[in-house]
């Protein structure tokens, strides 16, 4: 095989997460004043980290970005991730991968405990030798970059691996640890995103990953 380790983004790659995001997200607008945008900007959240996309998205500065991700995840602890569904066959696709010997870890903006959780909820946490994401008291472990590498670090990767995702966020998080990206069309970034930061190889569905995976 090409690879002996792959690293997942969760949101738009492991599971849909449009719903609980949207919902999250339009509920701390509201509790904040703020009039709603369109749908279309709404999924833009999926993927980057919370305070980058506030602020960048809504023009928010750094207080009201604060209160922003606070009412984001007052909401998504209550409900929003539980508004969530993995891809068809995402379950079946993980465990071809588990079972052909690679290893598997998740590698998400998305903080650690959430990620944890939603996996256990649909039990697809077996297939994984390490889950890691953010936490909320350092926001600097929410940028890709860096969870890439606290992910490779935390698993004593040492040989072949590749990362998953769907946004440019993963390919350019991924390429500043040295690593190829495979970019998830399925998910919510678009072909011309993916292949403009640098993506190896597009898989337009899960079937079409499990053949770049695996051949």
């Amino acid at each position: 095989m090409r690879w002996d380790t792959v690293l997942f983004d969760m949101d738009g790659t492991l599971t849909d997460s449009q719903e609980g995001i949207v919902k999250s997200v339009s509920y701390a607008l509201e509790r904040l004043g703020r009039e709603l945008p369109p749908r279309d900007t709404l999924t833009a959240f999926i993927g980057p980290p919370l305070h980058e996309s506030f602020s960048a998205i809504c023009g928010m500065d750094e207080a009201e970005t604060e209160r922003a991700v606070c009412e984001f995840r007052d909401y998504f602890a209550r409900c929003g991730w539980a508004e969530n569904a993995p891809y068809e066959g995402m379950a079946e696709f993980l465990a071809a991968l588990h079972a052909a010997g690679l290893r598997l870890i998740v590698a998400t903006s998305k903080p650690e405990s959430f990620a944890r959780k939603i996996l256990e909820h649909f039990a697809l946490e077996r297939y994984f030798d390490l889950i890691c994401g953010s936490h909320p008291e350092d926001r600097a472990s929410a940028d890709k970059a860096s969870v890439v590498r606290t992910a490779l670090t935390g698993a004593g990767v040492t040989g072949r691996a590749v990362m998953v995702g769907d946004r440019e966020h993963d390919v350019l998080g991924a390429k500043k640890n040295g690593l190829p990206c495979i970019g998830a069309v399925y998910g919510y970034g678009t072909a011309e995103e993916l292949t403009a930061a640098g993506a190896a190889a597009l898989a337009d569905t899960v079937d079409e990953l499990h053949k770049l995976l695996l051949g």
